[in-house]
């Protein structure tokens, strides 16, 4: 081995030792979400969106600013509701009477980690001016492009009970998302630790007593992190057998009689992608150079899930998206 590729090895394993303190550290703000936690950090150090989905209370948003607090950049949030203008979260050209001239004044774009709350209660023409910042890393206001952070990062919020006053993100916007994470309820132990948690916080601030908090990781440290994770070793048969668990989706008879017309459209060649960076950075956190079939199988229902549309004969056998993906999963030969 060289004294490069030595120095390279030691680097990639000090940034890993950092990345496990920052999990530590919010596992620890965090209680019971120990999959959001690897999640979060997957799309961090891969660059892309979440879209995080669960009943109120169940610590999404808290986990957003725990993350933020942890981390070297700009936090946002936006609270989207239905009277929501584009303006409002990309900014607007202000008149300036002293000068005579317009200039512009940045929204909550204008950040490295933005949460959107309530995604999906904000109009079409909203998730319209989010859809080119998650895509284009660039907002266009009045005709002028304004470039967005090169560490931009969107974690949205939607609350799958409440129906009423929301609108369906559209399929477009849905793909820009590289994992859709479902946050599911705590056991008893987990709950138990979660009353002992507030109490002691609440403790804290009754007694004027300030959180301390360290900034865990540079944003240096991030671009290093996410050069490291590519260099992750992936064997030929893997990709292939992750390009066909995606491509399942798009011709699931192929794998049973009983999926025929299950679903109406399958997951797009950005999935494929997507599942390729984040398998990496799963295995990397896990402190591995090499991907496992594991590592494909517990990551592909998140980055499938909101990018395949169910048909109402899959609805009618009692299937959702998630027991098809198993399905799907169970059936592709694994190399």
């Amino acid at each position: 081995m060289t004294v490069e590729a030595t120095a390279n090895t030691a680097s990639s394993q000090t940034l890993q030792s950092k990345l496990i303190g920052l999990s530590e550290a919010l596992k620890q703000k965090v209680i019971g979400q120990e999959a959001l936690v690897e999640h979060l950090l997957i799309a961090l150090l891969t660059d892309g969106h979440v879209l995080l989905e669960g009943p109120p209370g169940l610590a999404k948003t808290r986990t957003v600013h725990a993350l933020s607090d942890l981390l070297e950049g700009v936090f946002h949030r936006a609270q989207f509701t239905p009277d929501l203008l584009p303006s409002d979260i990309t900014g607007t050209e202000i008149y300036n009477t002293q000068k005579g001239e317009f200039s512009f004044r940045q929204g909550p774009l204008f950040c490295n980690l933005l949460l959107a709350d309530e995604i999906n209660r904000a109009p079409a023409k909203v998730q319209s001016a989010l859809l080119e910042a998650m895509a284009e890393r660039q907002v266009t206001v009045a005709g002028k492009t304004y470039p967005l952070s090169k560490f931009f990062m969107v974690m949205a919020t939607q609350n799958p009970l409440e129906q009423e006053g929301t609108y369906p993100l559209p399929e477009a916007q849905l793909d820009r998302f590289m994992l859709h994470i479902r946050v599911d309820y705590p056991d008893h132990n987990q709950e138990k630790e979660i009353l002992r948690l507030v109490r002691d916080e609440h403790n804290s601030e009754l007694a004027g007593e300030a959180a301390h908090i360290d900034v865990a990781l540079t944003e240096q440290e991030l671009f290093a992190a996410r050069s490291s994770i590519m260099q992750v070793y992936m064997a030929d048969n893997l990709e292939d057998y992750m390009i066909a668990l995606v491509m399942a989706t798009r011709n699931p008879e192929a794998y049973g009689e009983d999926l025929k017309d299950s679903l109406v459209f399958g997951a797009s060649p950005r999935a494929s992608i997507a599942l390729d960076r984040a398998v990496r950075a799963k295995a990397w956190l896990a402190g591995r150079d090499f991907v496992t079939p594991d590592d494909i199988q517990e990551i592909v229902p998140s980055v499938l899930r909101h990018r395949i549309g169910l048909s109402y004969v899959a609805e009618a056998r009692g299937l959702d998206k998630d027991k098809l993906i198993a399905e799907l999963i169970n059936r592709v030969a694994v190399p």
